[in-house]
């Protein structure tokens, strides 16, 4: 079995080469900028280096609008979540933006990063995209409140970028074009994308290594960068990663690599999302827990399970776990499906009550979280986001 295409057929490159660099550098210098928060920065950086493949660029308005109530861009690709750039119309005004001009985008420092072709400039109804994306137009929602704090406009067409936006943690980076090869150079014809934004409990190394019996490699692949308040550092996250990749795993059957990119806990929309970037980094399968990249309970709890089957045609297998547990009667971690012992037998893995034990100053038990990973996580006094 061979690896994937990247989705939609190739793997997108929009850096430049030196040749044009040289001159994409100088025409950034006459032309309007506009400086990109970080998560903006992260999704360029996704654009340029294929993570984001088929997209070139920031959507126009009829991918947006397609995306938003059929799920998929305009030429019928499957794709979820809008990746957008916004802009405010007091930012149009100044900057005296037309469709067809050319933009430079710049970090927060001013340094110019990338050029964009200004394709489309479109308004949208935020309440709309609230509730088609998020399936709630509730404040409170993280992702819904993100979206009410987006300007007016949005700004959709190709970039070219010309400078490296370093992501922070970059010695765990590496772009699809790499995992590529890495995968073929150790013989990996299948490979299980994991996704997380959590330390690893002994619920997450049952579902790696069950998915391990059946491919031949494991791509552990935490999300880094902004994050709702209550969830796990990205330092600590990676240090105890690290640490349990060193004690439990074959180094020959195990790859972590980073991705910087924002969370949107969009559930349902955004497991689809999380497969079809693991499929351009090379991923045949793809694992999907229960209440994947789920907040509060706004989605079911299996509704990221669910809508897979709107997408046939998504070109990675996704593979399923429900609920799982340690059992103190079977001495193991296992799931419903498999464990005859009743309630009073479990112990559940709530990211909840591990991180209440975490505040406490107290260990995880052996049962829940390896000891090695939870003397690590247990080196930061406060090992959360504020």
């Amino acid at each position: 079995m061979p690896l994937p295409k990247p989705h939609g057929g190739r793997l997108v490159n929009r850096t430049l080469s030196c040749e044009r660099r040289e001159a994409a550098e100088k025409e950034a210098k006459e032309l309007p900028r506009l400086k990109l928060r970080e998560e903006l920065l992260s999704d360029l950086r996704n654009i340029a280096h294929g993570i984001y493949s088929p997209l070139e660029g920031f959507l126009c308005q009829d991918d947006f609008e397609n995306v938003l109530f059929e799920k998929r861009l305009a030429d019928d690709t499957p794709w979820t979540i809008p990746i957008i750039l916004d802009i405010s119309h007091e930012e149009r005004e100044r900057l005296e933006l037309q469709e067809g001009d050319t933009l430079t985008l710049c970090d927060g420092s001013g340094r110019e990063i990338a050029l964009m072709h200004v394709e489309s400039i479109y308004s949208y109804n935020k309440e709309e995209f609230a509730e088609k994306v998020f399936l709630t137009t509730d404040k409170a929602h993280p992702g819904v409140a993100k979206v009410y704090e987006l300007g007016e406009l949005l700004l959709g067409g190709e970039i070219e970028m010309f400078g490296e936006v370093e992501p922070p943690f970059s010695r765990f980076y590496l772009r699809p074009v790499e995992t590529r090869v890495l995968f073929k150079e150790r013989g990996w014809r299948t490979v299980a994308g994991f996704q997380t934004r959590n330390v690893p409990h002994l619920g997450h190394e049952y579902v790696q290594k069950t998915a391990l019996t059946f491919v031949d490699g494991i791509f552990i692949n935490p999300v880094i960068g902004k994050k709702k308040s209550g969830d796990f550092k990205d330092e600590v996250i990676l240090a105890a990663y690290e640490t349990l990749l060193c004690n439990y795993y074959l180094k020959e059957n195990a790859v972590m690599s980073i991705l910087p990119m924002e969370m949107r806990y969009a559930g349902p929309r955004e497991a689809i999302h999380h497969a079809i970037i693991r499929k351009n980094f090379g991923c045949t399968h793809f694992i999907v827990g229960r209440d994947h990249a789920g907040v509060g309970s706004y989605y079911s709890p299996y509704a990221a399970q669910e809508i897979f089957s709107e997408f046939p045609d998504l070109g990675i297998v996704p593979v399923f776990f429900k609920s799982f547990f340690y059992c103190r009667k079977c001495m193991t971690v296992v799931n419903e499906k498999i464990c005859p012992h009743g309630e009073e037998f479990r112990i559940s893995f709530s990211g909840t009550k591990i991180r209440e034990m975490l505040l406490r100053g107290e260990v995880p038990p052996p049962e829940i979280m390896r000891p090695e990973v939870a003397e690590v996580v247990k080196r930061w006094e406060n090992p959360f986001v504020s």
